[in-house]
């Protein structure tokens, strides 16, 4: 194993970390900000499920590994190039609080160097519609399936007492948070799982595209690591600035954003839980009136998704350039 393989896998892992510093509030958000649980409770089982999720299997994986580009025209280098990228703007994004997509930028960066290396014919079709896919329905899906879920709940619980609907909701909310983190780790925790792998292979250590259990375990721990240290103020702009949430519209948000991860994974959809949970926020909301929504933090969430993909190809495409020339 060669000093440059050693260093690119290093950076896989980095990225891998702030994949789960920055996206701890996507499984925790809402219910520390409900205060159904303390941050320290909420962060340390986000971090537990992060990781047991990051094993239900490989779909994910698969497609950003070798569904993206097409793997015979890349080499390390594009892969250190792309990983550069993340970094800087997952770094520059969690020090001025903005909950960017890791899936966007992963992808984007992955591009943007495959293009400086081997031209446009390097990107796959087929991997991306299922990005597409991803990118139009997880807003779509997030934001209806909670604000139709706001709905029944508003209906069936109309005429119940507070304090009781309250508790069971308190309840509900901390086993929806939990299948929230686990989705994410089955999904967020899987792309890194396939740069890895992609990373051995082009390497020559694995003979094969092949995702090994221990690759598996070396990720997720390095996730559960990054959620461990969480990031409060993240925490506060998606679950506490954006709307003012009550423990049944916690329930709401997570469950809904849940199940759309749930299924993104089993198609091996590479989705951003940003977006998905992000956007469930904004349904729940939306189910009292447009003007229970934080506009303003609304349209700073979606203009840095609006930047990360052209950021983030563009960093990357400009390193793999410089590189190659030093090379």
């Amino acid at each position: 194993m060669s000093l440059l393989l050693l260093i690119v896998l290093f950076f896989v892992l980095v990225a891998e970390f702030i994949n789960g510093w920055t996206d701890a509030p996507n499984a925790v958000a809402t219910v520390i900000s409900t205060r159904v649980l303390a941050p320290h409770k909420a962060v340390l089982i986000a971090s537990v499920l992060n990781a047991a999720g990051a094993f239900s299997g490989t779909a994910v994986a698969t497609t950003i590994g070798k569904g993206i580009v097409n793997i015979e025209s890349i080499n390390v280098y594009t892969i250190l190039a792309a990983l550069i990228s993340i970094v800087i703007w997952g770094v520059l994004s969690a020090h001025y609080s903005i909950p960017i997509s890791k899936s966007h930028a992963l992808i984007a960066g992955l591009s943007g160097a495959a293009l400086a290396e081997a031209g446009p014919h390097v990107l796959l079709w087929a991997g991306w519609k299922k990005v597409l896919w991803g990118l139009v329905f997880s807003g779509f899906f997030g934001f209806c399936g909670s604000l139709l879920l706001a709905k029944m709940v508003t209906c069936c619980f109309a005429g119940s007492s507070p304090a009781k609907a309250g508790r069971l909701f308190s309840y509900l909310q901390i086993v929806s948070s939990g299948l929230m983190a686990f989705e994410h780790g089955s999904n967020d925790g899987q792309k890194f799982i396939g740069i890895f792998t992609l990373t051995l292979f082009l390497g020559g250590i694995l003979p094969k595209f092949q995702v090994m259990w221990w690759v598996i375990l070396i990720c997720a721990i390095t996730m559960g690591l990054g959620t461990m240290i969480g990031g409060k103020k993240l925490i506060k702009e998606i679950g506490m600035k954006m709307v003012d949430l009550k423990p049944w519209q916690g329930f709401c948000a997570e469950t809904s954003a849940g199940l759309t991860i749930s299924l993104a994974s089993h198609l091996g959809v590479p989705m951003s839980t940003t977006h998905v949970v992000t956007t469930s926020i904004m349904g729940v909301g939306a189910s009292r009136g447009l003007g229970c929504v934080r506009w303003d933090i609304v349209q700073r969430i979606v203009t840095a998704w609006m930047l990360t993909f052209p950021i983030c190809g563009t960093i990357s495409f400009i390193t793999a350039l410089i590189i190659k020339h030093i090379r």
